[in-house]
Order: C-alpha cells, then structure tokens, then sequence
C-alpha cells in the first residue's frame, strides 16, 4: 500500500465483537466532532465518497470520515456477519476510541441508515443529522439499487453503475470508473461487498429499516438531502423522512441524481455546514 494514498487516513485501533481492527478513518479540522458515514457502492471508501466537501467542512469542524466495516482499507475480520447492528457497533466502538461523548451525523444512502438507527439507539451520542439521499425507512427496493448490490467486478459493469449515480454525465469518466474498479478488485473487497448483500436484496433494504415510530420520537434537528433525479434511492424516501421527523427540513437539489456530494458538492458543503453551526449557536 503506498503511503501517497489519499484513499489512507489515520489508523485507529477499535474493538467490538467483530474483534480488534483497525479502521482507515480521515480525521481533518478542529472543533465540533462531524462523523460522515459513507454509502456501500462496490469499490466506495470514505474518501472516494466524501473528498469533494471534506476540506471545505474541516475549515469549520473536526471532521471524521471512516471506511466502515467491510469497506475501503478497515481491516476486514474473518466470517464477520455484516449487518445493521455490527455497523452500529463499529461506530460506537469508533467514537469510544477517540473519546468522543457526541457528534454529528452525516449518513449517505446506506450510510444515512446507520446514521438514523445510531440517533434512534443512542440519542444522546448524536447532536444533529444530516440523512442524504438515505435507505431506513422501508421502499420497495429499485432496480439501480438492485444492480449497484448486485455488482460482478468489470470496468464495463463498474462504468454502468456511475452513469446511474450521476445525472451529469460529465462526471463520469474513464479515468473514474477504472480507479474505482480497481478499488472494488483488491483482495478481499469483492468477496466483503458480496457477502453483504446477496440476492434475494429487498430483504437488506428492510433489514436496513428502523422502526416508524422510532423515527416519529427522534429529538434530534435533522436535514434530510436528496437528488431529484436520484435513480438508486426513491425521492420519497427523502419525503416519508420529512413526514416521520418533526424536527426535520427537506432540501432538494434539481438536476442531481444519487451523487449530492459530488454533484454540487460546494453548495452541499455549505447547506450542512451552515445546519450544523447553526446548532452550536444555539447551544
């Protein structure tokens, strides 16, 4: 592994009942502790997915961006059984590592499911939520899901799933889709990726849901962000989210697909930067 790899961030020693791992986490900034939680596209890291906004909110908090269990370059222990609760558990064991009482959270997609069941769990450990473009509330499970889970290692294969994430094409190069097909080849990523979530798949987008009326008592201010033209997960997640949450808003970004981030990945800096300060004048 080079040591130039920006995909490498700080290792921190973590321990559950997954054993003792160490997790590949991006530790950047000062300040309020903002936790981002990565979505589970093959060949996804903390950093591919979150590079874009991560220098411009670490001018404002401590930002925290790990590879979750099973992703990215965190040790990936023997016949480990992926779920909500390991994941859950993996990012206890995270903030307990460094100390840290309470964060923010910021879930992307499978991320945002986490994220949402961490507040339901430990509302305590969370100040505010960001859920973008977020599984955990249940949907029927839609066919740029199913094939993003469903993934067979292939540069052709890898080039058709960034053209479902992005509505700008524009986005989607050569030069991205092999580093990210590379990325989903190393050893052992393939054999994690397809261990999580194998077909029949509805099955982990329920198994990913918490429960309705868990998320109508979340106390939490929450920010709920989706791409209009999001073609891996529905809109009207985004909008039952709004509907459960009483302390949640809803922004929209038109001419945007599963890529929120990436995509208009300024004005999302700013949107959740502005959210998140927002609580700590408050405080």
């Amino acid at each position: 592994m080079p040591s130039d790899n920006p995909e490498l961030g700080r290792s921190i020693a973590t321990t559950g009942s997954f054993g003792a791992i160490a997790t590949n986490c991006h530790d950047l900034g000062e300040g309020t502790p903002v936790v981002l939680i990565h979505g589970s596209g093959p060949g996804v890291s903390a950093w591919a997915n979150w590079r874009p906004v991560l220098p411009e909110l670490a001018r404002r908090f401590r930002v925290l961006a790990p590879d979750m269990l099973g992703f990215g370059f965190t040790e990936r222990p023997a016949a480990v059984r992926y779920s909500l609760e390991i994941w859950l558990e993996h990012l206890f064991a995270l903030l307990d590592a460094e100390g840290l009482q309470q964060v923010h959270l910021v879930g992307n997609s499978f991320g945002g499911a986490i994220a949402l069941a961490a507040a339901i769990r430990r509302p305590e450990r969370v100040g505010r939520l960001v859920l973008m473009g977020s599984v955990g509330v249940p949907f029927p499970i839609s066919n740029g899901l199913d094939r993003v889970w469903g993934y067979q290692p292939s540069l052709a294969n890898m080039r058709e799933l960034l053209d479902l994430f992005a509505h700008d094409r524009g986005l989607v190069n050569d030069e991205l889709a092999e580093l990210r097909y590379q990325a989903s080849i190393r050893p052992g990523v393939q054999e994690s990726f397809a261990a999580m979530f194998p077909a029949p798949r509805q099955r982990w987008v329920d198994a990913l849901a918490s429960e309705e009326r868990d998320i109508r008592s979340l106390p939490h201010e929450v920010l709920i962000i989706h791409g209009r033209k999001d073609r891996v997960i529905p809109v009207s997640n985004a909008l039952r989210l709004l509907e459960l949450i009483e302390r949640a808003q809803l922004h929209l970004f038109g001419r945007c697909g599963h890529w929120t981030q990436i995509e208009h990945a300024a004005r999302f800096a700013r949107l959740v930067g502005d959210f998140l300060a927002e609580g700590e004048a408050r405080t």
